[in-house]
């Protein structure tokens, strides 16, 4: 009787660690509090989810909760930005290229946190000065510099709208005047939130504005950023965040997420992101939609 016992609580015990994951894989992704955010975590965890893991997901987090539930381990890897990482978190000077960043991070990170970069992607959500598509062929701007020369020759005929941090930060407006020579005057500045940037913009209200590369609004009110062709703008090129221990554990991580990491530039997150903010669609099916289209998951 006592064996037949003792083999009905070993079923059940299976059978409860089975339900729970026990001995299976399993990790926690993290992720901030915006759309792209969003999508990248979930696109993660579905395929994850679809290579046996058992994902639990902690998203909505400012940057820098973030950081921190990733360098305590409260979280196992997340989608972050090299230029956030070596800018913000680790205040060091911007690299040149996507590539020295995306080093540069891995270097210091791995030396000083038990940190492991990898997977990066061609999303490159750094700063960006858009125009309307139809104003700037008219007065053949397409890059930064010949906004410039514009501005040098007519003072007074573009206002651009801003945010107070862009407006005032050296690595922002004031940064770009100095390095491509030419300055907004005061009245041709309108310091606004980053929300109604675009809405400024798209009422012609001020005929330049700030920012981000794949904001979806970009192809929403058919605007054009403007080629920073001085590299003046710091990478800030997604790329996976994770512990040393779980990169340890399930090197496969890196394998399962790299056709991702391939297939995502800034034009593809902008159209994701305009499913979800502008057509209002749900996070979780975008991502499926995405993953499926691209045969990642079935």
């Amino acid at each position: 009787m006592k064996k037949v016992t003792l083999l009905l609580l070993t079923i059940v015990l299976s059978a409860a660690m089975a339900a729970c994951g026990g001995g299976g894989k399993s990790v926690t992704v993290g992720a901030k509090n915006f759309t792209e955010q969003f999508l990248l975590s979930q696109m993660t965890v579905q395929m994850l989810e679809a290579n046996d893991f058992e994902v639990e997901e902690n998203n909505n987090m400012g940057s820098t909760a973030l950081r921190e539930a990733l360098v305590n381990r409260q979280v196992d890897l997340s989608w972050d930005y090299t230029g956030t990482a070596l800018i913000t978190y680790m205040e060091e000077e911007p690299a040149a290229s996507p590539e020295e960043a995306y080093e540069k991070v891995q270097e210091i990170d791995a030396e000083e946190n038990d940190l492991v970069w990898s997977n990066l992607s061609d999303i490159n959500n750094t700063y960006t000065v858009v125009m309307r598509e139809e104003q700037a062929q008219e007065l053949g701007i397409a890059s930064l510099s010949d906004l410039a020369d514009y501005v040098n020759e007519n003072p007074e005929e573009i206002t651009i709208a801003t945010d107070a941090e862009f407006g005032n930060r050296p690595d922002g407006l004031p940064g770009v005047e100095e390095t491509y020579g030419f300055e907004f005057g005061s009245e041709n500045k309108e310091e606004m939130t980053i929300g109604l940037t675009y809405e400024a913009l798209n009422n012609d209200e001020v005929q330049a504005s700030v920012g981000f590369a794949t904001d979806p609004q970009i192809d929403e009110y058919d605007l054009i950023s403007l080629e920073d062709d001085q590299q003046f703008f710091p990478s800030y090129n997604a790329a996976v965040s994770m512990t040393q221990e779980t990169y340890d554990e399930y090197p496969e991580i890196e394998e399962i997420l790299q056709p991702l990491a391939e297939e995502l530039d800034d034009e593809t997150m902008r159209e994701l992101n305009y499913r979800v903010d502008i057509e209002e669609e749900n996070v979780a099916d975008v991502a499926q939609d995405f993953l499926q289209e691209n045969g990642f998951i079935e």
